[in-house]
Formats: C-alpha cells, structure tokens, sequence
C-alpha cells in the first residue's frame, strides 16, 4: 500500500525524491523511471484518460511499491487523494521560470523527438508522456511559456486547496533533509541529500542529445 505520494510536476526534485524516499525507507518508488522497465505500464496510465470515473486497480502498477514521486502518478493526484487518503502527500516545487526553462530543455526535448527511442518499450514510453503531459497536462500548449507556468502554478495552488495541511508537505529539495524528515517522523541520515537527475542522467535514460539537456 502506498505510504507516501509525490505531486510534484517533473524537473522539480522528482528523482532526488525518489532517491531520499527509498533511503527513509519508503521504497521502492515508483517514478516514471520505472516504466521503461514495465511494459504493460504505458496501457494502464492512458487507459486512466479514458476510465470515466470507473474503479481503477491501482495494484495493477503499485503492487511492489510504498511510494510514488513524478509523472506517471502525479498526473493523476486527485484519484489518487482519494483512493488513498491516508497516505502522506509531498508537493516538489521550485521556481516556476527555472522549472519552464529546465523541463522545456529535458522532459519535452525528449518526448517530443521519437526518433531517438532505442527500442519500442523507450517509443511506449515516450508516447504515453506525450499524452500525458503534452497534451493531458497543458492542453498541448506547452510552447506558450505564459499558458505552460499557469498550468504549474494552478496544479501547485490546488493540490495546496485540496490536501490537508497535516497530510501535505510542499517542499523545495534544495532544503535537504530536515523538513522532509519531519514531516514523515524519521530520523536525519547522516549522508547527503540526494541530488539527482543530471543533465547526463537525464541524456542517457530519456535520449536526449548533448547539449539540449541541462541539469534541474
């Protein structure tokens, strides 16, 4: 069951999450990561599009997994609140033009050119993200900068609404330790916070050329 549910949108700390949860004892995260590694994943989450408030059977994808940080999940944060309401919740945030400018050059650098998929589960991937994202998330206007940081900000203000505050942590990653371990009543591990997702990492997993990826 899931203990532990990110909201944050990709390119906010989703991977340093990931990182720091499973180090807590949280683990495994289920992150969009993982998804190259499940290839009957892609059909479930574009299958949600199209459930129209019909059950969903979230064991089908979280069976192993205690938490969850990034897209796919997050994409779907209000069933999720109410599938588990018990469960705590972490909002990554960050700097609205630096997210822009960080996810632009990354998340949409690589599911925007499916040439470059290795293999057909990278191609499934980068299809249902296209979906997703682009077109679920921002309405397929992702090149309008102004409309692009609305819709982040409107996501970040109403999960913020929605949650209560005792269930909710919004956190900035650039803030270590102290508030995420507070919040899930766990000690401080005496090792650096993670920090992770570089442009490098994120070049090699998602196929994005040198020099279009910049770290964030």
């Amino acid at each position: 069951m899931l203990k532990v549910i990110g909201l944050g949108y990709p390119r906010t700390g989703t991977m340093s999450l990931k990182h720091a949860l499973e180090a807590l004892g949280f683990g495994p995260c289920y992150h969009m990561i993982e998804v190259f590694d499940r290839p009957q994943d892609p059909e479930f989450w574009l299958s949600l599009l199209k459930s129209q408030g019909r059950p969903v059977r979230w064991a089908d994808v979280f069976a192993e997994f205690r938490s969850t940080s990034d897209c796919p999940a997050c994409c779907f944060w209000k069933q999720l609140w109410q599938e588990f309401p018990d469960a705590r919740y972490i909002l990554t945030v960050r700097d609205a033009d630096e997210w822009y400018d960080s996810f632009r050059l990354t998340v949409y650098e690589a599911i925007t050119h499916p040439e470059r998929a290795p293999d057909e589960q990278h191609l499934a991937v980068q299809q249902m993200a296209q979906q997703l994202i682009l077109d679920h998330l921002f309405a397929g206007r992702f090149d309008d900068r102004e409309f692009a940081i609305d819709c982040y900000r409107q996501h970040n203000a109403m999960v913020q609404k929605t949650i209560p505050a005792e269930r909710l942590l919004v956190l900035n990653v650039a803030d270590g330790w102290t508030p995420l371990c507070r919040f899930l009543d766990v000690p401080t591990p005496e090792v650096p916070f993670p920090q992770s997702n570089t442009r490098s990492d994120f070049r090699e997993r998602f196929a994005v050329p040198e020099g279009h990826a910049t770290g964030g």
